[in-house]
């Protein structure tokens, strides 16, 4: 960060004159020699110990060498020693709102800044994430507004707008603030990769993977973490998980060994992290961060079918967490029904069921769980909407066959086998098909001599 002020002329062309040894020292600055800018303007401020603008360069030269710390008692000192600079106010803010260790100072002082000069974007823009970090998205909202209301508005500011609408759970005003963005600046990367983010969340799949088609062109860094598994998540969230898998090979070596990464690449792979390995890296994550209810329910169904009850475990925890998303408590039921705690799982499903009339995994639990327990009527109206759903799954119509062929209705039955067969597979349905054709010539039988109920349930 190098501020450029106007050269000060001098009587003198003395080595100790303060203003040629802050001239020398915003050269060196600007060579981003930074220790040799400090060693002048320390010599400025020596000879002449009120000098906001070496206080300022200095503040500004420390901060470039990780000196922190340093930086903001230079910033203080060149605020003090000219109440009214915006330049001061704002870089003297920014500086403690980055470090994040003094929130509320931080936010004092960009008020000022703002205050001195209302058209500072960029502290407008930090102002408004202090105060979404504070958690009043309304004020967050209103400030980030305001920079977005300023000529100078670029991406970057749309950009956090679209964050803050995000957080506010306003999808619409998020995408209309992302496309702007986009609009202002079409070669910003970071923007192409939220509007993607944003679009899966709203199921525009195809225009997510345009987004990412020019992000991945674009974006640096592809190769390393986090940002190439970043971008791996984005495809695999997008339904393309071949190229999440291509994201992912490209990563450096080291890379490649991180938990996330191993963890994704279980799941990717179909088996969600079954391998000891991939669960490993699952449980890693999960120690640091044990309130993450994805990992949680990652790890459910790693577990779910080499160890029922630690599967139940970790989905009982997402839903718990969560309790709200579908998928955790279609999870936890599921566990449920490997564990053969049919009855438990029911009231779940059809909790979920209720609010998600489409879920067709919870169905097609709760047609399980209802048929384990014999309650073949209950389970009908499930397999019948599974089968009309997802009408080329061979396996439903063999579970309508069978439920009819339990309850005595042998003519529904030998329908649904006839369906079954149609729609089996000869190596996949192998076994089925071995029982189905068993079960035929004795069932016709049944039918010619007029056996089972006469007339259909009610």
């Amino acid at each position: 960060m190098l501020f450029c002020f106007p050269p000060v002329f001098s009587q003198s062309d003395d080595a100790t004159d303060p203003v040629k040894l802050f001239e020398q020292g915003q050269d060196a600055h600007a060579k981003r020699d930074f220790q040799r800018a400090i060693e002048l303007y320390d010599a400025a401020i020596k000879l002449k110990p009120e000098f906001p603008e070496a206080e300022l360069q200095r503040a500004a030269a420390l901060l470039a060498l990780d000196r922190a710390a340093e930086a903001i008692e230079g910033f203080n000192r060149a605020v003090n020693l000219r109440p009214n600079w915006p330049l001061a106010y704002a870089s003297f803010g920014r500086t403690l709102g980055f470090t994040g260790k003094n929130d509320r100072e931080a936010e004092r002082i960009l008020r000022r800044a703002v205050e001195l000069d209302p058209k500072d974007i960029r502290s407008l823009d930090l102002l408004a994430e202090l105060r979404r970090r504070a958690g009043d998205l309304a004020d967050a909202m209103k400030i980030i507004g305001l920079a977005s209301s300023l000529t100078g508005a670029d991406s970057q500011v749309w950009r956090h707008r679209a964050s803050i609408e995000l957080a506010a759970g306003d999808l619409t005003a998020a995408m209309k603030s992302i496309d702007q963005a986009v609009t202002v600046n079409a070669s910003d990367e970071v923007a192409r990769r939220d509007r993607a983010d944003l679009r899966i969340r709203m199921h525009d799949y195809e225009g997510a993977l345009a987004d990412l088609n020019v992000y991945e062109k674009a974006a640096p860094r592809l190769t390393e973490f986090p940002a190439g598994y970043n971008l791996a998540q984005l495809y695999a969230r997008a339904g393309k998980p071949d190229d999440s898998l291509r994201v992912l090979d490209k990563l450096i070596d080291r890379d490649k060994r991180r938990p996330e990464v191993i963890a994704l690449r279980a799941e990717l792979a179909g088996d969600a992290g079954s391998s000891a390995e991939a669960r490993a890296a699952l449980e890693d994550l999960l120690k640091a961060n044990p309130k993450d209810a994805s990992l949680l329910a990652r790890l459910g169904s790693a577990y779910r079918r080499i160890d029922p009850a630690k599967s139940q475990d970790y989905y009982y925890r997402a839903n718990q967490i969560d309790p709200k998303n579908p998928k955790y408590a279609v999870g936890y039921a599921a566990a449920l029904i490997q564990s053969r705690k049919f009855s438990e799982a029911e009231p779940i499903l059809k909790r979920v069921i209720t609010a998600n009339p489409d879920d067709y995994t919870a169905h097609a639990n709760l047609a399980l769980a209802l048929y384990e327990m014999k309650r073949f009527a209950e389970a009908l109206p499930e397999y019948e909407w599974l089968a009309k759903t997802k009408p080329e799954i061979a396996a439903t119509y063999f579970f309508i066959a069978t439920a009819h062929d339990n309850l005595g209705e042998y003519q529904q039955a030998l329908d649904a086998y006839v369906q079954f067969l149609s729609h089996a597979d000869a190596t996949n349905n192998k076994l089925e098909i071995e029982k189905v054709n068993l079960r035929l010539p004795p069932l016709r039988a049944q039918i010619q001599r007029g056996e089972g109920p006469k007339q259909k349930r009610p």
